[in-house]
């Protein structure tokens, strides 16, 4: 079930030079990383250490403020699985909503929901609260099928 990924990158370049910043060989390694590691819901310091293999000379606060930078300009979404940690991920430009999770409460695997299981919900909610939804996130925690055969033996 793995995409394809393809980032625009004068898209980016565009996006950043609005912010008053360059896409630099480090920022670009870095986003480089996050779309090679799609689905593996990596921590800063993950991120970090990926990009040290091919870009040695970065620095680990350089990785946390290009994140940060990411995640103002819509590239990158922080993902919180209740592990203390925040991860990141690719933000894709078919995605209407953020992807829903299932989190194993054993090994923490986590799997990506493809479809959006809530428009109906959603639409409840807007015409009953006079409230417009711009985003959702749902995480579901239980137990994956890889666990739930370990504990059947």
């Amino acid at each position: 079930m793995s995409k394809v990924i393809d980032i625009d990158y004068n898209v980016l370049k565009e996006e950043l030079k609005k912010k008053g910043y360059k896409l630099t060989p480090q920022r670009r390694a870095i986003v480089d990383t996050i779309v090679d590691s799609e689905g593996k819901h990596l921590t800063a310091e993950e991120i970090y250490d990926e990009v040290k293999k091919n870009c040695p000379e970065i620095g680990l606060a350089t990785v946390y403020r290009t994140i940060l930078l990411l995640e103002e300009i819509g590239v990158v979404s922080r993902l919180h699985l209740n592990d203390g940690c925040s991860r990141y991920e690719l933000v894709h430009s078919d995605e209407t909503h953020r992807h829903h999770h299932l989190v194993c409460n054993i090994c923490n695997r986590v799997i990506e929901v493809e479809d959006d299981l809530l428009e109906k919900l959603e639409a409840k909610i807007e015409s009953s609260y006079d409230f417009k939804i711009v985003d959702h996130s749902v995480k579901f925690y239980g137990i994956c099928s890889e666990c739930q055969k370990k504990l059947d033996e």
